[in-house]
């Protein structure tokens, strides 16, 4: 049984992916800000999974002692560490950058960038002591493709540098007992997709139809990352769901397969 820690689990696509590995048998270690969200989360999941399997404990990623301390409390649980998973990560409202707050800059960096390096830091120190181990890194808009939104421009640095971080990562510890990759999920449909709100209404408009033709749900996503990381055996791995070839696809299907997926999150 394999023990999966994931950052920023007790919402959006964090906490579907600690599901989908329950169901594959995993235990697993819920993280979040709020000590409340975290138990709200254990309790939920404990009413469909064997308990003994579930760990929950608050920290901020931000934080660098808190980080630390969250490894410690999970291999005290559980005895080990298999795979961290570095999910955390903030977004902002689509706004010009001169008009972003000073403190939103703070917390997008921190939280994407800064803290993916130290949950980078702590796991790769206890995957390396420990013999064994996986580390992977949760790409988003910015991180590959080269495009650019405007209003976005804050978020989409925070990723690319964290893609760059991730590729070298995965050349220094080419040769150890530890695998490094990334997970690109593309658009996925959660409350930090949802909040990116702002701007003139006919670029809205454009952005949701874009979304409804590329988005998809956390449960369609989730269980197919938490399974290709459970086979991968390949050190500097991109696990990708939506790739180049499944974009092209949406886009050709789009005149004759109307999709509204971000319908059921207006409201809500």
């Amino acid at each position: 049984m394999k023990t999966v820690l994931i950052t920023g689990s007790t919402r959006g696509l964090g906490r579907g992916l600690a599901q989908a590995f329950l169901e594959l048998g995993c235990a697993v270690v819920i993280n979040g800000r709020r000590k409340t969200d975290v138990d709200q989360v254990v309790q939920a999941l404990a009413q469909t999974h064997d308990p003994d399997r579930i760990g929950g404990y608050a920290g901020d990623v931000c934080d660098f002692e808190q980080v630390q301390a969250l490894w410690g409390a999970a291999q005290e649980r559980f005895g080990r560490v298999d795979i961290w998973i570095n999910n955390a990560g903030v977004s902002h409202s689509l706004d010009d950058f001169w008009k972003l707050d000073p403190q939103v800059v703070k917390a997008v960096l921190e939280t994407n960038l800064t803290g993916a390096m130290y949950g980078s830091l702590v796991a790769l120190h206890g995957m390396l002591e420990q013999g064994y181990g996986a580390l992977y890194n949760m790409e988003g808009l910015g991180s590959r493709d080269g495009r650019k939104i405007a209003g976005l421009s804050l978020y989409g640095s925070s990723k690319a540098g964290l893609s760059y971080f991730t590729q070298a990562l995965a050349q220094e510890t080419a040769g150890t007992p530890v695998l490094v990759g990334a997970l690109s999920p593309g658009m996925v449909l959660t409350d930090m997709l949802k909040g990116r709100a702002g701007r003139d209404p006919q670029e809205a408009a454009r952005a949701e139809r874009v979304f409804n033709i590329l988005a998809d749900r956390v449960e369609t996503v989730a269980p197919w990352l938490a399974r290709r990381i459970l086979a991968n055996q390949r050190n500097g791995i991109r696990i990708a769901w939506l790739t180049p070839a499944k974009v092209m696809g949406r886009f050709l299907a789009a005149p004759l397969r109307r999709r509204r997926l971000l319908d059921s999150m207006k409201d809500s």
